[in-house]
């Protein structure tokens, strides 16, 4: 009688971690067992990467760290925040000319790198950790966080910029480093002042390629191809350099070609200020667009179908008692590989809502789809976007949230839902708190969080679904600078804290006559 070899079972169990199914099969060829259904762990390691904040010498910028308490990855870990090499968008790399520069541009970014002190530090779980900065040169950050800090971990940018042609307030959740994004909602007309911001967390170069489509089709670009991104470092590109042509709703596409990078766009624009346009949810053919405020003036939505086929869907509002299809805007028809506006106008009319978009007439073609909006008139006038996103899942987290301004949108395009709401301890004191809401089916619920108790500093929300359909969830964060409502939208996709790991079974073990 002989055992199979503990290295052979131990690479059973490697193949299952990473493939969610393996089998062991003896030397007859007869499979003996297999992996039982793969179990959900807390992940052990995050990364989010923070754009540049502002060039302006008028802003102010506010950087929050945040992992929820609960069941951890392990170890204690760390989640730190160290800042990126930012690069004018005139000194980056042709694609051709990488290979040249690589080696030395890894050695000194490393160098740079292991010298770099982290801008923030999350010390405790279910406590924020915010950082401030009001330099002009602020770097792009990028961010690691291990152990019990990193599952759910999320930070957030945000930047008061109180004049000049970028005012506004600028919120961003940190991102985690991808190779796709899509950006409905761009522009590239006289008016806008557009940048897709490209940050790469490896030690190693990456190499992007950005797209630009508008009402027509692809916009011409002879210099979108090939943009090298050194290793941890950042680099804002000018989506009107990137063409000649002007075009006033423009969907981004952000591809890599090796590696991977952080990308999110910031978009200025004439008389309404500026905000952060984060990507859309990954084509689908049926995408949810929570949070437009109550007051929203304008509702623009922009929606782009990357296949081959054209898409036909269903424009609705999910209001605060029910569901209807706007006025005169209840379908949009959107030609393949071209962008697709409505203005909705002030689609809420004093009541908070969301948008869905599904399928029309049976097409059931992929989308991508985000919304801009604007609250106030005249000069009072301020402009944020809100894309399309993911239910709230397990779990999802938004980050500095103060003691007055913030609002928590939570939509449930299908059953009625019921989340927990946890308002956790405040970044320099106060007490933790949780409220249970129901979000009834088809509707669209706007609460104001319980400011936790005894408040110093700024706080998390954490919202987890607990019964019911799916829920989407946005925040609204809003300041008053110089006499405007100054507001900044967030979406709340789950946090990827847990992952799905095959269960092994526990004797492997192939006895052989």
């Amino acid at each position: 009688m002989k055992s199979t070899p503990l290295s052979l079972i131990a690479g059973v169990v490697a193949l299952a971690a990473v493939t969610g199914f393996a089998a062991l099969t003896a030397p007859g060829d007869e499979t003996v067992t297999e992996a039982k259904a793969a179990a959900r762990l807390p992940v052990e390691r995050s990364s989010l990467l923070c754009p540049a904040p502002s060039t302006s010498d008028l802003a102010d910028t506010t950087y929050t760290s945040f992992t929820p308490a609960g069941e951890g990855g392990g170890e204690a870990g760390t989640a730190e925040l160290t800042p990126a090499e930012s690069l004018p968008a005139d000194e980056d790399v042709p694609a051709d000319d990488a290979d040249k520069k690589k080696d030395k541009d890894d050695k000194d970014d490393k160098d740079e790198a292991a010298g770099a002190k982290p801008v923030i530090s999350l010390k405790d779980l279910g406590k924020p950790a915010t950082a401030d900065t009001s330099k002009s040169d602020a770097p792009a950050l990028v961010g690691t966080a291990t152990g019990s800090f990193a599952p759910g971990w999320t930070a957030q940018q945000t930047t008061v910029a109180a004049a000049g042609g970028a005012r506004g307030l600028l919120g961003v959740s940190c991102t985690a480093p991808d190779t796709d994004f899509w950006f409905p909602g761009a522009g590239t007309g006289a008016s806008r002042q557009d940048y897709v911001h490209l940050t790469n967390p490896d030690d190693t170069a990456a190499v992007a390629d950005i797209e630009l489509f508008g009402a027509e089709g692809a916009l011409k670009s002879d210099v979108g191809e090939g943009i090298t991104v050194p290793a941890r470092s950042s680099v804002p590109m000018l989506i009107s350099t990137l063409t000649s042509e002007a075009a006033e709703n423009v969907t981004v596409h952000v591809t890599t070609r090796t590696g991977r990078v952080g990308a999110v766009v910031s978009a200025a624009e004439d008389e309404v200020g500026s905000d952060w346009l984060a990507a859309s949810a990954d084509p689908a053919s049926t995408q949810i667009l929570p949070g437009i405020p109550a007051d929203a003036t304008s509702v623009r939505l922009v929606a782009f179908a990357p296949g081959e086929d054209d898409a036909d869907v269903k424009v609705q509002l999910m209001g605060k008692n029910a569901t209807f299809s706007p006025a005169g805007n209840s379908t949009l028809h959107i030609k393949s590989r071209m962008t697709a506006s409505i203005d909705l106008k002030d689609v809420t009319r004093g009541e908070p809502g969301s948008i869905r978009l599904s399928p029309a007439d049976g097409s059931r073609t992929p989308v991508v789809a985000a919304l801009r909006v604007v609250r106030g008139t005249g000069a009072e006038q301020e402009v944020a976007f809100i894309p399309a996103t993911g239910p709230v899942g397990e779990r999802a987290t938004v980050s500095d949230n103060r003691a007055k301004g913030s609002v928590l949108s939570l939509t449930a395009p299908g059953e009625t839902a019921k989340v927990k709401v946890t308002t956790s301890e405040g970044s320099e004191g106060g007490a933790a708190s949780v409220k249970t809401y129901t979000v009834k089916s088809g509707t669209t619920l706007e609460v104001t969080p319980e400011v936790p108790a005894g408040l110093k500093g700024g706080y998390a929300l954490t919202v987890e679904t607990e019964s019911g359909g799916p829920v989407h969830a946005a925040r609204t964060l809003t300041l008053k600078e110089s006499g405007i409502d100054m507001f900044t939208v967030q979406t709340l996709p789950d946090d990827g804290g847990t992952v799905e790991v095959p269960a092994a079974e526990q004797d492997l073990t192939v006895l052989d006559d």
